[in-house]
């Protein structure tokens, strides 16, 4: 059979997840391999160094640079407190005097005798990595982190905002074609995993807010919508940082488009149970997905029967198009013409023939479409 790669979704029953838990430093590590965590169970600590405040001593007191350690209370390593006296100069035989006052509390790591300033240092900031799911710790990367495994559902969607979270799942539209408004979710939602269909609306959003609804998964969101959510235009960049109350994960694309059945139907087979799910995405070199992870065993044993290695697209592989006119589009591969043919554009490219949901059969660019892993 013909195969050829293409980028695509992973849209994942049942599979082997890893996922590697790093700190952005080295640290220290608090568990032990072997041990079973929940998603919110810490994993690995550090303490980023704080912010870096320069301070014009030496212009302050009125003093040469050179003798600016003589009029010093404080010494490197000293802690100091914010307003605190640090410095010290006398002038006019004593009659006055002048002050160099801490800007911060925390620390002054130095004093230059070269330059006449003072350099001190906000306190440490702590930094916590959680396990992000349900599972059990593979690998221990020394002071730097661990390696989380389990076996469950795996579903990348198209794009996201806000980073990770977890929580209970919970349908609350009636099929994937249905949107998500606001009247649909209520307090009991608090904490929870909201799916819905098609497309989430602004007020629906907002309302999660309110509520205290940890994440939203639905096909589709409109561009508008998520610039009045984020309050800016969203460039080419990576999203995951987003300060807005509540993680966003879109699964088809931009506008109202139906989730995919098999997506949906997924997600709904895994009501009630925690999912943890992340919307970083990062379009450029380096593809980031935002994601959804629904893990159904924590322990692990013998999970050999439900790892599959990527295969590459082939006769019966299941795509999406990415590009008009047919896009958001979900089909099967019929064929795979090995000789490159020439399109309306003029330009010759290898392509694809594909058989939409709907029965329709199209010839469309190889480069068009991404494929879905199941």
């Amino acid at each position: 059979m013909a195969h050829a790669y293409t980028p695509g979704l992973r849209v994942n029953k049942e599979t082997l997840i890893s996922k590697t838990r790093r700190l952005p430093l080295k640290g220290q590590v608090v568990v032990k391999k072997g041990d079973v965590l929940g998603a919110l169970d810490v994993v690995a600590r550090t303490e980023l160094p704080g912010n870096v405040q320069p301070l014009k001593a030496a212009s302050i007191l009125g003093v040469h640079q050179q003798d600016l350690e003589e009029y010093m209370l404080k010494n490197p390593g000293d802690s100091v407190e914010k307003d605190e006296i640090i410095a010290t100069a006398k002038s006019f035989f004593g009659l006055f005097k002048s002050h160099v006052r801490s800007p911060i509390t925390g620390t002054l790591e130095s004093v230059s005798t070269i330059t006449g300033q003072l350099i001190l240092r906000e306190p440490p900031v702590p930094v916590e990595v959680t396990a992000y799911f349900d599972g059990t710790v593979s690998e221990i990367l020394e002071e730097e982190g661990v390696v989380m495994e389990a076996v469950g559902s795996f579903i990348q969607g198209i794009f996201g905002v806000g980073g990770e979270v977890a929580g209970d799942l919970v349908v609350v539209v009636s099929g994937p074609e249905d949107e998500l408004h606001a009247d649909l979710l209520k307090p009991e939602h608090r904490g929870k995993i909201v799916v819905g269909g098609s497309r989430v609306h602004l007020d629906a959003v907002s309302r999660a807010r309110e509520l205290g609804v940890h994440g939203i998964v639905v096909g589709g969101i409109d561009d508008a919508d998520l610039r009045e959510i984020l309050g800016y235009d969203l460039g080419v960049a990576i999203t995951g940082h987003e300060d807005i109350g509540v993680t966003v994960v879109v699964t088809e694309g931009f506008g109202r488009i139906n989730m995919a059945a098999r997506t949906f139907e997924l997600l709904g087979s895994h009501v009630g149970r925690q999912a943890s799910i992340n919307g970083a995405t990062q379009i450029r070199a380096g593809v980031m997905r935002p994601e959804v992870i629904v893990p159904t065993q924590t322990v692990l044993t013998d999970v050999q029967h439900v790892e599959k290695e990527p295969e590459g697209l082939g006769i019966g592989s299941q795509i999406r198009a990415i590009r008009v006119p047919f896009f958001g589009r979900l089909g099967e591969v019929t064929e795979l013409p090995p000789e490159l043919q020439k399109l309306e554009s003029e330009a010759t490219v290898r392509v694809l023939k594909v058989r939409f949901q709907d029965g329709e059969e199209a010839t469309i660019p190889r480069a068009n479409v991404e494929m879905i892993e199941t």
